[in-house]
């Protein structure tokens, strides 16, 4: 990835998530990022091929903590514990303001959009992942144990950005573990 398509997708990455897609407009993006307008189109046909770049980063860094975790080892339960202490870190700490998918879809409402098609695809990948952790666990119901956790991951982003003065991520920990029987 060359140092410009880098600087741009990271400076997109950051106002997009801390100030909304449609609220920042490309001249900022680019001017903050210190490239022209030139290089931005070598590198996405418009703003909503950027988008796309921004969320198919959050993605990775996502699909990476569950990967760091599995190569970390240790039992299923272990991992298990572990994704949701990830979730928790990560609505307490790194998405403070929210879903990046769901702030995008909010803003995306078209399902046949090519934004809307990254975060579908997020989810499903996110919810299948879960599936296979909780099955690995031995737990029943393995696909609504997941489809639970993403309910309460929703939640535990959306209610740390609008209720930041309640314990909404220790609430979030509580639940899950309560939903796994630990």
């Amino acid at each position: 990835m060359s140092e410009a398509r880098e600087r741009l997708l990271r400076t997109a990455t950051e106002l997009f998530y801390a100030e909304g897609i449609h609220s920042v407009g490309v001249d900022r993006v680019l001017r903050e990022a210190g490239v022209t307008r030139a290089t931005m189109y070598r590198h996405f046909a418009g703003k909503e091929e950027l988008v796309v770049a921004y969320l198919d980063v959050e993605d990775a860094t996502i699909r990476g903590y569950f990967t760091a975790a599995a190569e970390r080892g240790g039992t299923p339960d272990e991992l298990l514990d572990a994704v949701v202490d990830g979730i928790a870190t990560d609505a307490g700490r790194h998405h403070t303001r929210g879903c990046p998918f769901i702030n995008a879809s909010a803003e995306y409402p078209d399902p046949d959009s090519d934004v809307r098609r990254v975060v579908r695809r997020h989810r499903d990948w996110f919810r299948a992942t879960l599936t296979d952790v909780v099955s690995a666990a031995g737990l029943p119901d393995p696909a609504g144990a997941a489809g639970a956790l993403v309910l309460l991951r929703d939640a535990a982003l959306v209610g740390a950005y609008l209720d930041p003065d309640h314990d909404v991520v220790d609430t979030f920990t509580r639940a899950a573990r309560e939903l796994l029987g630990r």
